[in-house]
């Protein structure tokens, strides 16, 4: 096996690994009970950045910290980006808990519509025919579903919406900051508000996190290395395999979350939503259509690469 091919290989297996793992977390959130949203966001803010510290610490990779200092548009991006990832796992944590996970699933197979819509929005991207296309037949899920609901979809719309928004914050920092020291800067500046959260609970006799020892506080303490290894397999698999098949292998995520939902945490999907559901299946059917369309053939690849390596006349 050739080099290049044992890397796409190892990619490929880091990308599943991380959106399986991102998947089935409505079962590692459902375990954390009695544990409210708040508690859970907070012991995963303390516990991610203790994660990284001991990580970063036992490599000496701490250089990197100086240019956030040096770099306010830096410091602030990273500020945004931190309060969005804050919100939407908030949001997320809470739709689990309170026996939404469909919806929330909903809002991660909305989330690459929306992604491509705010490319529109606020980059100014072109979309091709197939993409206005997704974006439209999405827009169409949206619509039908608020109406035969009989509520607006707020859950699945704030999670797309602001998982979309960080990904957007996290692509005007560029490459910046690699996923461990990013992770760690977020978590650093989320974690002021985490201890605040804390001992609020605390105060007010709402903590949890003495109950049922050593499961639950061991449960809890996991919550940093929960939160790290799937991102971290993430940014290895980005590394080694094409944009395309990132886009390919988000989509077992949400597949994982609604089965979850469905098969092991016995939430009720009616008629009307498996109809809604289809239709975003729809628009993201076509997005993917248009994904594969765009990726240049490997024979042309081939070519490309062939005529590179041969000598200058």
């Amino acid at each position: 096996m050739r080099p290049d091919e044992h890397e796409l290989r190892r990619g490929t297996v880091y990308g599943f690994l991380a959106y399986a793992i991102w998947g089935v977390f409505p079962l590692y959130f459902h375990a954390l009970q009695p544990a409210g949203a708040w508690e859970i966001l907070a012991h995963r803010i303390v516990w991610t950045l203790v994660f990284c510290a001991g990580v970063l610490v036992a490599r000496r990779d701490l250089a990197w910290s100086r240019q956030l200092v040096a770099r306010p548009r830096l410091a602030a991006g990273v500020t945004v980006a931190a309060l969005l990832i804050a919100a939407n796992w908030v949001i997320y944590v809470g739709a689990v808990l309170s026996g939404r996970t469909t919806e929330a699933a909903l809002g991660y197979f909305l989330n690459p519509i929306v992604t491509v819509a705010l490319g529109v929005l606020v980059l100014r991207e072109r979309l091709r025919p197939l993409q206005w296309a997704a974006v439209a037949i999405g827009a169409v899920a949206g619509i039908y579903l608020s109406a035969v609901g009989g509520q607006f979809p707020l859950i699945a719309l704030s999670l797309a919406f602001s998982f979309a928004a960080y990904g957007l914050v996290k692509k005007k920092l560029g490459a910046s900051l690699e996923a461990m020291h990013s992770l760690a800067a977020e978590t650093a500046v989320l974690f002021p508000v985490a201890i605040v959260v804390l001992v609020v609970l605390a105060a007010r006799g709402d903590t949890t996190f003495t109950m049922d020892a050593p499961l639950h506080p061991a449960l809890l303490l996991l919550a940093g290395v929960v939160t790290a290894v799937p991102l971290l397999l993430f940014a290895a698999a980005a590394r080694r395999i094409p944009l395309t098949t990132v886009g390919l292998l988000q989509f077992i995520t949400p597949v994982l979350q609604l089965l979850c939902g469905v098969l092991l945490l016995d939430e009720h999907m009616s008629r009307e939503r498996w109809i809604g559901f289809a239709i975003v299946w729809v628009a993201l059917l076509v997005l993917t259509v248009d994904m594969l369309a765009a990726r240049p053939s490997r024979r042309r690849q081939r070519v490309a690469t062939m005529a590179c390596e041969e000598p200058a006349p």
